[in-house]
């Protein structure tokens, strides 16, 4: 037992070094020789207690493939909040795998919906009960989720690392002396506590690697939202002394943490996909298929370079405050957000996110139109709700939420319920009260509901067509709905992720504050 885990650390820096390096056998003929070792010494070396299922229920998913979210118009993709996949910086949605998802939905005419879950331990099941389409959270491929979801082509390849501090005094040292005190074997892992989520492909690696190295690593598992990042953070300022990321992810955040070492491989190179329901095969097909070219096209490596090469880039998002994840501001205008809205009874962060959808927060911008500042109000509008044609920033953010509580007090007539009645003012703010009327009526009229927004949207979309704006409920003409429809999924979408990743009372990250 001891010289087959021996053997499996030695091979696994064989594969570390024809990563590298050619072997004299040349790289296809190297590969083969090394997959079989490895196959060999990984079923003499593994408990059958890791090869046996981890399920404890059947798989029964719900039946949402193709057709059905072609129907629906929608695109819903369950995603962990990281610093690669989806994060808020400075008020706008990015990430590798959001961008991509974003490219592929626009591509399919396609709404794309972005659910970001409470614990990342139960994505799986979320995507199962209908709860999303994808999931797509910077997941390694591996047999024993196989049994649960079904993976789509791979995105890109990485293998684990193990994330540790450098020594004290680091700064000041030799990379000869600094390496001495860092653990380069898998052996050294012995007896070290290691903290990950229990249901990560770090967790399962941990489990597999303390078998072949026969000793124990002690696997700390935390809860489902908690993080990696949030863990490589937690070894960074010295809570906790070891965790394991993907490498991309590691050597991203050793560019923010510099007293981190990432160098210590624990794992053979692994897929990273997106993962659909097993019933979902027409899905997964348009995905492959749209993955497999996306890689050979530009777009595709711009966002690698963007997310994983542009390591200064990286830094100064991640140093700026306006990052989700380091800093939590969402503008410079948080705080005229938060006494403002606050004061008017709104959610500061839904206030922003019209603010970002009006003007990308630059208050010197002027539209087609005539609308002018942050809050893109015209010059008569403006002056109605007390401001004038032109105004600071400050000044814009209260006309424009005195606004909004005339078109709520408009609507709350009609609608009693705050989350109803939202899109209904929204819309007004964007289009006029008259025109979200006129597509109440067709709706009371040819579906006899005017309080059903997706009904409403339906017919405020189709405004545009003479059989709608010439109906003779309607009274103020022709609209092009699309915008408007638009403009309320995606204030609203973006306001979740906003309540989701930028929490009420949050304040700067104490080691961004300090930078």
């Amino acid at each position: 037992m001891i010289k087959q885990n021996i053997n499996g650390i030695l091979l696994f820096q064989m594969a570390r070094d024809l990563k590298y390096k050619r072997s004299i056998f040349g790289t296809k003929t190297a590969t083969v020789l090394l997959y079989s070792a490895f196959l060999l010494l990984v079923s003499c070396g593994r408990s059958s207690t890791h090869q046996a299922s981890q399920l404890e229920t059947p798989v029964n998913p719900v039946h949402r493939d193709l057709d059905e979210i072609t129907k629906d118009g929608k695109l819903t993709v369950l995603m962990g909040n990281s610093s690669s996949s989806y994060f808020i910086y400075r008020g706008r949605p990015m990430g590798f795998e959001f961008e991509l998802l974003e490219l592929f939905a626009r591509e399919n005419n396609l709404e794309l919906e972005v659910v970001i879950p409470d614990d990342l331990n139960d994505v799986f099941d979320l995507l199962n009960e209908g709860k999303g389409d994808i999931v797509a959270a910077g997941l390694t491929v591996t047999k024993e989720r196989a049994k649960e979801v079904a993976f789509t082509d791979y995105l890109m390849t990485t293998r684990q690392v193990l994330v540790q501090r450098k020594p004290a005094g680091w700064e000041t040292m030799t990379w000869d002396a600094i390496r001495r005190q860092l653990l380069r074997s898998q052996l050294s892992l012995i007896g070290k506590e290691v903290y990950v989520r229990k249901n990560s492909s770090y967790y399962s690696r941990l489990q597999n690697l303390s078998d072949e190295i026969g000793g124990d690593i002690h696997i700390v598992t935390v809860s489902g939202d908690v993080e990696t990042e949030e863990l490589i953070r937690r070894v960074a300022v010295g809570d906790i002394d070891y965790t394991v990321a993907d490498e991309h992810i590691a050597q991203l955040n050793a560019t923010y943490y510099a007293n981190l070492d990432v160098g210590t491989p624990i794992s053979f190179p692994q897929q990273l996909a997106w993962a659909v329901r097993q019933n979902s095969p027409e899905l997964k097909t348009m995905l492959n298929d749209w993955i497999v070219a996306a890689r050979k096209k530009r777009d595709y490596n711009h966002l690698v370079m963007k997310y994983y090469k542009n390591q200064k880039a990286y830094l100064l998002r991640s140093a700026s405050g306006f990052h989700s994840q380091y800093g939590g501001r969402i503008s410079i205008y948080d705080e005229a957000f938060k006494k403002h809205a606050t004061e008017a009874g709104w959610d500061w962060r839904l206030i922003a996110s019209v603010a970002y959808q009006e003007s990308k927060f630059n208050n010197e911008l002027e539209s087609w139109a005539g609308a002018r500042g942050l809050m893109q109000l015209l010059p008569e509008t403006a002056r109605r709700f007390g401001g004038d044609s032109i105004m600071t920033a400050e000044q814009s953010i209260v006309v424009g939420i005195n606004y909004l509580n005339y078109l709520n007090k408009f609507w709350l007539r009609e609608i009693p319920d705050s989350a109803t009645r939202l899109p209904f003012v929204l819309a007004s703010y964007n289009a006029g009260i008259g025109h979200v009327v006129d597509a109440q009526r067709l709706a009371a009229k040819y579906y006899n509901d005017k309080f059903n927004w997706k009904i409403v949207s339906y017919f405020l979309l189709n405004k545009n067509q003479r059989r709608f704006y010439s109906d003779n409920v309607v009274k103020h003409g022709y609209c092009r709905g699309a915008e408007p429809v638009k403009y309320v999924s995606e204030i609203i979408n973006r306001f979740e992720q906003y309540k989701k990743l930028i929490p009420v009372g949050i304040e700067p990250n104490d080691l961004v504050a300090s930078r």
